[in-house]
């Protein structure tokens, strides 16, 4: 069915398409701010529809990439674009579609100002989130992998609050600062492998003393981005500042391209140095699910109480990564996609009493079941799926990571499971103070339930936090080759093999 079809290439620019119809729009003001809704989100919903077609035609007992492309770009380099999904970057397409049109329609009212411009900048960072996930040539991917940081570093500072420009350059201060050193390592892996294609580099053997110093280039970027701690001070401050379809994007695509980083490069072509530096992930990650989650605790201001579970629950996915073992990696990488939806969702339920009341302060609200009985009900879905109810897709994720870190530690899956007790304290402490008791204030007496167009937001998100908790099989049907293929790739070379020297250096194309 798809083939002779570029269709990941379709899927990549289609939203750069629509951006360029939105630059086109002529008119006053008023028109030009509702055709640059409307395309954008008929762009992000087509754009929807070919993931989707990708993900049924997606062969789940391959574990190599599939509807792969490849062009020549800079032949004299042997670089090309070449792009390809497997079992784990395939899921992370269709979360950045799934997303993209969600977050068009939660800005339809709450954008006033530069319509045209913030849809462009939301279409292009579609289109450069998704390339990222299907880039097959190391540079395609870091021009990707950076290029994100320019549409989301003008959403945040042109579209924030009050501290918008401050939260904005630390943003993409800290992020690129980290993108120099894997900069280096890629250029260290061309003079070395003779190669930029990733499925080449992916069986290449690096010398151990030079996968150490990559490992640690690659580290100070992808942690950045997780983000782990303690190099995760930029996200509570980009966050809080943020607009809510900006935080809901930030936290639901761009905190998953660190982790998904580790799995594409650390992993696979850097085990032996993954295995040694496997204790500071853990460490890292234990104090980063404690402490964060104890911070959390004593939050006034609901986006920053969410920004901080968010660097918690990805403490799980990067404990789970390096535990290295088939159950640990499955779960974190289900565990991104819950917290993808989860977090994002978790945002957008801020938005709303944003949009009515113009403030995030949680001593501002209380009682908020008596006069929006729908927000508090869809409300609850998503905390519950935060904490991790059984029946929720935030259940499977931690279980399986728990499962898989406690055979190679126990200590660790311990630790972890603290973070489980106090992401339920401080969920509910939320929902507690927010949704339930007598409405204090005055004027949220008059305060309205959630509009038609929010309803249409938060349905798709509850019926995917609803299905992939009560039936998990396909989306781990679609992990488990591709994983199964890195667990043995990993403990082979990095456990049995350690010693085995690297091949021939690959001439350059």
């Amino acid at each position: 069915m798809t083939a002779g079809w570029p269709l990941l290439s379709l899927v990549t620019f289609l939203p750069l398409v629509g951006a360029l119809f939105i630059l086109l729009v002529r008119g006053d003001e008023a028109v030009v701010a509702a055709n640059a809704r409307a395309v954008a989100l008929w762009a992000s919903l087509l754009t929807f529809a070919l993931s989707l077609l990708l993900w049924v035609n997606f062969d789940t007992q391959f574990s190599g990439f599939q509807f792969v492309e490849k062009r020549e770009w800079l032949p004299a380099f042997g670089i090309a674009y070449h792009m390809g999904v497997d079992g784990i970057s395939m899921p992370f397409v269709l979360l950045s579609t799934f997303l993209t049109p969600l977050c068009v329609l939660a800005s339809w009212e709450a954008i006033e100002t530069r319509v045209r411009e913030y849809m462009i900048a939301f279409l292009v960072l579609e289109t450069l989130m998704v390339g990222m996930f299907c880039a097959l040539d190391v540079v395609l991917f870091y021009v990707f992998f950076e290029g994100v940081l320019i549409p989301m570093f003008l959403i945040i500072g042109v579209w924030g609050g009050a501290r918008r420009v401050y939260s904005a350059f630390k943003f993409f201060l800290y992020t690129l600062a980290g993108s120099v050193l894997m900069l280096l390592a890629l250029l260290a892996i061309y003079y070395e492998a003779g190669t930029t294609d990733i499925p080449m580099l992916l069986s290449y053997n690096f010398p151990l003393g030079m996968q150490r110093w990559l490992w640690l280039a690659f580290f100070a970027s992808f942690a950045v981005k997780v983000p782990m701690w303690p190099v995760h001070t930029w996200l509570p401050d980009a966050h809080v500042e943020a607009p809510t379809a900006g935080s809901v994007i930030l936290a639901g695509v761009l905190l998953k391209m660190g982790a998904y980083g580790f799995l594409r490069f650390s992993l696979p072509m850097l085990p032996d140095a993954s295995a040694y530096f496997t204790p500071l992930v853990y460490a890292l990650s234990v104090v980063a699910i404690v402490y964060t989650s104890l911070v959390a605790l004593v939050q006034e201001d609901m986006k920053k109480l969410i920004a901080y579970s968010s660097v918690a629950h990805m403490g799980f996915v990067t404990i789970g990564i390096f535990a290295g073992n088939v159950q640990a990696i499955e779960g974190a990488l289900f565990q991104m996609l819950s917290h993808g939806v989860v977090s994002g969702a978790l945002f957008l339920i801020v938005g709303v009493v944003y949009d009515r009341m113009h403030s995030r302060e949680i001593a501002r609200y209380g009682g908020l079941v008596h006069r929006m009985p729908i927000y508090a009900a869809v409300f609850m879905v998503f905390m519950l799926a935060s904490v991790g109810l059984p029946g929720t897709s935030g259940f499977i994720g931690e279980f399986l990571v728990l499962v898989g870190v406690f055979q190679v530690n126990t200590w660790v899956a311990l630790f972890a499971t603290s973070g489980i007790v106090l992401g339920a304290a401080y969920m509910l402490w939320l929902y507690r103070r927010v949704v339930f008791g007598e409405l204090t204030h005055a004027d949220l007496k008059d305060i309205a339930d959630l509009k038609p167009r929010e309803i249409l937001v938060f349905a798709p998100l509850v019926v995917v936090v609803l299905w992939m908790g009560l039936y998990p099989k396909p989306v781990l049907d679609v992990f488990s080759p591709s994983v199964n293929a890195l667990v043995v790739r990993y403990q082979s070379v990095a456990i049995e093999a350690p010693s085995t020297p690297p091949p021939a250096r690959l001439a350059v194309r």
